[in-house]
């Protein structure tokens, strides 16, 4: 592993491990469910501003929707592994396989329960990215037993 992807996965564990503790210090203050959407909150409006940036494909080029967001990803494809199960006129749908947030909460030695809370709480990124461009999105995060990471639908806009 070279020095830069090094790097970028430990600043994206760190960052994992970040929100683990945003979490827990939110659910012992306002309870589990409300430290969810409060900071799934947080991370969607953060998403809905990066979204601007892919807003020129909306509100149906989901070639192009595809093309940006795959160069934009972080480590490229080396990292969270998006693999591109359709792309159509009306579907954009990716897989990724790989996802050093959830990585670092494994080694963490958290439950998969509250690994699967924190993965639609970091989830919620996509969420505010694709509808930050203008799309319609549904993102399933993992849940236990499930493999790989996140699936992405994204549909064109309107």
């Amino acid at each position: 592993m070279n020095n830069d992807r090094r790097d970028l996965v430990a600043q994206i564990r760190n960052r994992a491990l970040i929100y683990m503790e945003i979490y827990d210090v939110l659910s012992a203050e306002v309870g589990a469910k409300r430290a969810e959407t409060l900071l799934a909150e947080a991370i969607f409006q953060r998403g809905l501003s990066a979204g601007k940036s892919l807003a020129q494909h909306a509100p149906d080029d989901l070639a192009g929707l595809k093309d940006s967001f795959l160069a934009s990803v972080p480590g490229g494809a080396d990292i969270f592994q998006p693999e591109v199960l359709r792309c159509d006129r009306d579907h954009l749908e990716m897989q990724l396989h790989g996802c050093p947030l959830k990585d670092a909460w494994r080694e963490a030695g958290l439950p998969e329960e509250k690994i699967a809370t924190l993965c639609r709480i970091a989830g919620a990124v996509d969420q505010g990215l694709f509808r930050g461009a203008g799309f319609k999105v549904e993102n399933r995060t993992w849940t236990p037993g499930a493999k790989g990471c996140c699936f992405l639908c994204v549909q064109r806009g309107g």
